[in-house]
């Protein structure tokens, strides 16, 4: 009860700071089941993207979310987990101190979409600060190779940084956007960097739409 409390004040926040336009370019929402693959310039990022899909979209998607910053608190674990129903990533990789071996960064989020639910992720890995996108990282093709029926749509967050601009904590009020595009496909014989390039320049392609 109060999750759902907390999330419409969420929601109502952040229309109110950002206007939350959802701009369905190329696709319409839906609940198949997706990966939304977004540039990243803030912690905020994944409160936008949450908060411009529909009601019914939000319950079947799960954002990623940094374990090392969401799980610094209290507060942060409950609205990640109870809230925003985030899965937890780590953004290094590392080693179990008794086996030595080494963890796969993209195993909980196999789990979720063995499990049916859709994925908002982050494939720059770490937030930009540049005007476009960094290089994406492979997880995105790993995840399009092992699940070649969910679908990928590229995703443009207009603006969030000025929302929240690193290491302030007072967000200020500023018009944004997220634009969602047409979907594309891992082809047959795409290598890794090809597809990696081309998902990223589909992303940036809806800068200005």
């Amino acid at each position: 009860m109060l999750a759902k409390f907390v999330s419409y004040l969420l929601l109502g926040l952040v229309r109110l700071l950002t206007g939350a336009q959802a701009r369905w370019h190329g696709c319409p929402p839906s609940c198949e089941q997706r990966i939304y693959f977004a540039n990243h310039q803030s912690h905020v990022d994944l409160v936008m993207i949450w908060a411009a899909l529909p009601a019914d979209l939000r319950t079947v998607t799960r954002p990623i979310a940094a374990r090392d910053y969401w799980t610094k608190s209290r507060f942060k674990v409950w609205l990640t987990t109870k809230v925003f129903n985030a899965v937890y990533v780590e953004r290094m990789r590392s080693k179990d101190p008794v086996t030595g071996v080494e963890s796969d960064p993209l195993e909980p989020l196999v789990a979720v979409l063995n499990a049916g639910d859709s994925l908002i992720i982050f494939p720059e890995g770490t937030r930009g600060h540049a005007a476009e996108p960094q290089a994406f990282k492979s997880g995105l093709y790993h995840l399009a190779r092992q699940f070649p029926e969910v679908v990928l749509i590229p995703t443009w967050i207009n603006n969030v940084q000025r929302v929240m601009p690193k290491g302030e904590v007072i967000p200020v009020p500023v018009l944004c956007s997220v634009t969602f595009g047409a979907p594309i496909a891992l082809a047959a014989d795409e290598d890794r960097h090809a597809f990696l390039a081309r998902a990223r320049d589909a992303v940036i392609a809806l800068r200005d739409i």
